[in-house]
This record gives structure tokens, sequence and C-alpha cells, in this order.
């Protein structure tokens, strides 16, 4: 019994050390007050740290400015200068066609002319009824003056001589219904009919069209209006890959509907009627030259509010931001207009900065500024 006392007598002794223990906490500054010493120990070069850190370095370059004329590229395709349908004014059967698909020809030629049925005889008495008239309004007019005759025959004779020549005119004009006379010098795109066939008043037998000048056609932005004039010359790529140089002779006052485009065409020199009506065409126009930089598509950013622009190292090493003007796209790059002279823009890195942050601006070298080109250029080697 007094051995079970005993281990009872240690096992309370025990366990009030332990809750002694656990109640004065002293057990929470083993191996802790190393470590709060070196926290405090660490803390004073921390902010300076995390400021170190936090302070990006960005390459930047300084561009060269030049004056940039402004591409302005528009879809559009060929048209004939001129077009005519061409239709009989009179019923009648072909008699001559002395025309085929694809000939060229003169104003004024012969297309197409109808049998005559008389209408050549008819005007030939018309003729010859005037030649009457004037012989009898020469002898009435005489013996007017001799006294033989009142003047009121005179006045009679210069009224028949007037409806013989009105005879004379209809019968002429009867005639000349049954030619189709070219109205411009062209080439025949097309025959409807054929030598000995019937065709009725207002049928069409044929159509004429001119392509030289060639028109390319397409429109052009309400935006981009204000730089083009009547006049100006511009480059039209066609789909054989050939350029031709045009001047604009014409730019529509009215925008269509439902584009809000202005319509416009370039005059191209066709002489030997190589470009055909109807072809595919892309028309660039030139504005006036600006002032503009030339940089990779890679330097193009947005600002926070959403805007195109690029970023700059102002003079305190702070980003800016800087929203521009899209002028030209060329294999070297983008143009860009709106860029102050001495601008450093930023290269690499502008992705990861914001505005008025503090940076560490270097200038970017040689081979930097070779691969950039490179990936503008889509040929990095």
């Amino acid at each position: 019994m007094a051995e079970i006392r005993f281990h009872k007598l240690a096992a309370v002794a025990v366990f009030v050390a332990a809750a002694a223990w656990v109640y004065t906490g002293e057990f929470v500054s083993v191996g802790s007050a190393t470590n709060e010493a070196g926290e405090e120990a660490a803390k004073p070069d921390e902010p300076a740290a995390r400021a170190e850190e936090a302070i990006r370095t960005v390459a930047y370059v300084v561009p060269p400015h030049m004056a940039h004329a402004r591409a302005i590229r528009i879809s559009g395709q060929t048209l004939s200068d001129k077009r005519a349908n061409l239709s009989v004014r009179a019923n009648g059967v072909i008699e001559a066609l002395p025309v085929k698909q694809g000939d060229w020809i003169e104003q004024d030629d012969l297309i197409l002319s109808l049998e005559a049925e008389g209408k050549a005889a008819m005007v030939e008495t018309a003729r010859q009824l005037l030649a009457q008239r004037e012989a009898e309004l020469a002898a009435t007019e005489a013996l007017v003056k001799r006294g033989t005759l009142p003047t009121l025959r005179a006045d009679e004779a210069r009224s028949a001589i007037a409806a013989a020549r009105s005879q004379l005119e209809a019968a002429q004009a009867d005639l000349d219904r049954i030619q189709v006379v070219a109205p411009f010098a062209g080439y025949v795109d097309r025959v409807n009919v054929e030598k000995g066939s019937s065709v009725m008043q207002g049928a069409q037998v044929a159509t004429l069209i001119s392509i030289d000048p060639i028109l390319a056609t397409g429109e052009i932005s309400e935006h981009d209006l204000r730089y083009v004039k009547i006049g100006d010359t511009a480059d039209v790529h066609l789909v054989d890959g050939s350029v031709r140089q045009g001047k604009l002779r014409y730019i529509s006052r009215e925008a269509t509907s439902q584009t809000r485009t202005f319509p416009l065409e370039i005059a191209v020199p066709n002489p030997d009627g190589r470009i055909p009506a109807g072809m595919t065409a892309e028309i660039t126009l030139f504005g006036q030259p600006v002032d503009a930089v030339t940089l990779p598509r890679s330097v193009v950013t947005l600002s926070g509010s959403g805007d195109l622009g690029i970023r700059i190292v102002r003079a305190d090493d702070t980003v800016g931001f800087i929203p521009i003007d899209l002028i030209d796209d060329t294999p070297h790059g983008l143009v860009l207009g709106g860029v102050p002279i001495g601008s450093r823009i930023i290269v690499a890195g502008q992705d990861l900065v914001v505005e008025d942050e503090k940076v560490n601006p270097v200038e970017a070298d040689a081979e930097a500024i070779r691969q950039l080109v490179g990936e503008a250029t889509g040929s990095v080697n």
C-alpha cells in the first residue's frame, strides 16, 4: 500500500509541475528567441530590398523622325471608262453587220444597218421636191420684182420651200434610223444579233466599251477622306502582280448609306488595252507627308484605359504613355505619327510597367534593335 501511494504522489507531482510550466508559457521562447532576434535584425533592410526589387529595367530607343506620306489602301476593281448598250431605232431586217465581238472601232463607224425598204428613195424624192420649190421661189421673186405677181405669191413660195425642207429632214431621219453607229471609239464587247435576223425597235444589238483609260474604283472611309484630293497620284495593284499608276479623278460627295464610305475613281492609262474591266485591284493613295517614326509592331501597347499607343521614359525616369496615329504598315514596321522628337520609347519591358512607375532605363543595343526589326518584318536571322 505504501508503494501504491508513492506512485500516486509522484504522478500528482509531475502533473502539477507540467501545469505550472504550461501556465508560465516559458516553452514559447524555446527556439524562438533567436528567430525573433534575426527578424528584428532583418527588418531595417527589408524596405530597401523591396524597393530595389520594384524598380524594373527597361530598354529604350530614340528613333529618328522622317517625313512619310500616309498610305491609304482600298480594295476595288477595274471598270471601263465608257460603256454603251446600242439599240436599233426602227423595225427591220439586218442587212449589214460589219463588226464582231472584240473589234476595235472608231467613233461614227457603222455597227449595223437594216434594210432600207424604200427609205433612200423617199429621201431622194424629198430632195428633188426641195430643189423644185427653190426654183419656183426664184422665178416668183423675179416676177414680183417686175410687178407681174403680188408679194403674197413670194410668201407662199417661201412657205412651200419650208415644207419641202421639213419633208426632206423627216425622210433623212427615217433613213438614219436604220443604221447604228459608234458613239465613241472603243471595243465591241458583245454582239447580240446575226445578219439577216429581224429586230424590233429598241432591241439591244451590241455593247461598246472604252477602256483607255481604265478605271480603278473603290470606296474610301470617312476617316481617310480628308487626306486625299482630286489629282492625287495612286498606285493600282492588279491580281497579275503588276502595278500601274493613275490619277484620282472623281470622289463622290455622298457616302454610301450602308457603309458610310465614299466611292472614288482612279484613271489609269491603258493604251494597249491589256487591263480588262472587272479585274480585282488594290488601290493605294498617298496623303500629304507628315512627321513620323518607324517602330516594330511589338512596341505598340494599350494604356490602362484601352487606348493604343507607346510607353516612354520621361526625364525623371518614370513611365509615360503617348497615344499614336497609325500612318502606315510597312515591311519594316509601323509608321507612327504623334511622337514628340527626342522621346525615349520603351522597346523591351513596356508591357511589364505602368504609367508613372519608376524604372531603370537602359538604351537598347544594336543587337536588340536588330532583333526587334526582325520581329517586325518576320525575318529574324
